[in-house]
């Protein structure tokens, strides 16, 4: 006789229910206070992707930049720079 799927999965139940009886309750118990963790977090991203996505909206003008006073452009001829020095000849 070959054991198949369908007979393991009916000796780890079995094992679950005689060895793991008490505990049963007490990880169903935390089992369901992790998915209602779980669903409020969501729920709290989904509000605050929605409150982002209105701000962003405003947000999403181009800004033009510009480098003001770069060590490089201070210390041109005496050397002392933080920048490092470019592979350039």
């Amino acid at each position: 006789m070959r054991l198949e799927g369908w007979h393991l999965i009916i000796i780890i139940v079995l094992a679950l229910v005689l060895f793991a009886a008490p505990k049963l309750p007490s990880m169903a118990r935390s089992i369901g206070q992790s998915m209602r963790i779980f669903k409020s977090e969501v729920r709290e991203m989904k509000k605050d992707g929605a409150s982002e996505s209105k701000d962003t909206s405003a947000a999403s003008d181009a800004v033009e930049g510009k480098v003001v006073d770069h060590p490089d452009v201070k210390a041109k001829n005496n050397g002392e720079t933080d920048v490092p020095p470019s592979n350039r000849v």
